[in-house]
């Protein structure tokens, strides 16, 4: 019997509400992005997944234009209302704001959404760049504002590189009544055995606190392509720290679509926890994310 899924981290969008998409293509962190650069919507996204065993899906910002955050969100609620799916929804909110809450509000209006990211890594590579500086965990602002997600019990989906894991582990100490996603499994973009031992590190004392859950996703970011090796190795160091009770699947769809098709993608996540008990495995894939992220 297939194991039943949930995608953690997918979505769906409109070109025309994505500065990025809507301008000149310029080489993101994935790469050049031409064959993606249009509407991908519900409905291609559930053929992508056809016969696959995916049964709940979460949606996770796609960067509009940041005043647009709860249109974003009330977006996909709408679309959800249509299609069944997605299940929950993982919005944007810009914590450097002098006042998050009436944002907060505004996406507490809306029934599917379980939590927040606004991306912090930061790169000396300025492709790889999103925050404007790498120490955003530690700014007083950012802070005062992420302390009020507790009220509103939303998650936050936490998004660094390896040299940033040192804040985002204090950061995580500092507010353990919310739940932090590390997203990409800790973006590991530095292959060579010093990059990895880096990674390691940070991943280690994130992994310390215990309301620090990490995101088996994007694993092809980087070396654009799904190499099951790769993520073999990645699934198994993340989960040999986090647990498989910590550890849940997303698909980062439709930016893989770039390099793989979604069937050989969950396949080389289901090859790397072939060696897990089923109960193991059934936390990674489906447990876990339907925990965290309160799907019923």
């Amino acid at each position: 019997m297939t194991q039943a899924v949930i995608d953690a981290h997918h979505h769906i969008w409109r070109q025309a509400d994505l500065p990025w998409l809507a301008g000149p293509m310029v080489p993101r962190i994935f790469g050049p992005y031409e064959p993606i650069r249009r509407d991908y919507g519900i409905e291609e996204y559930l053929a992508d997944i056809a016969g696959e065993g995916v049964v709940k899906s979460v949606y996770v910002q796609a960067n509009w234009a940041p005043e647009n955050a709860v249109a974003e969100a009330r977006w996909v609620e709408a679309e959800a209302d249509r299609s069944g799916w997605p299940h929950a929804i993982v919005a944007y909110a810009d914590l450097m704001a002098d006042d998050v809450r009436p944002t907060l509000d505004g996406l507490a209006e809306v029934p599917r959404v379980r939590g927040i990211r606004m991306q912090l890594h930061w790169h000396e590579n300025p492709q790889y760049r999103f925050a404007p500086h790498g120490g955003v965990a530690d700014d007083p602002v950012f802070r005062r504002n992420l302390a009020a997600l507790a009220d509103y019990g939303f998650s936050f989906d936490l998004q660094v590189f390896a040299p940033q894991m040192e804040g985002a582990a204090r950061l995580a100490a500092d507010h353990p009544e919310t739940t932090f996603v590390l997203q990409h499994a800790g973006m590991l973009e530095d292959l060579t055995d010093r990059g990895r031992e880096e990674w390691c590190r940070g991943m280690r004392l994130l992994s310390a606190q215990p309301n620090v859950t990490a995101k088996l996703s994007g694993l092809g970011t980087f070396i654009h392509a799904n190499d099951p090796a790769h993520v073999a190795w990645i699934v198994r160091e993340t989960v040999d720290m986090f647990g498989p009770r910590r550890c849940l699947f997303g698909s980062n769809f439709p930016i893989e679509k770039l390099w793989t098709d979604y069937g050989s993608l969950l396949g080389a996540h289901r090859d790397a926890m072939a060696g897990f008990s089923a109960e193991d495995r059934a936390a990674m894939l489906h447990d876990t994310a339907a925990r965290v992220y309160r799907l019923r």
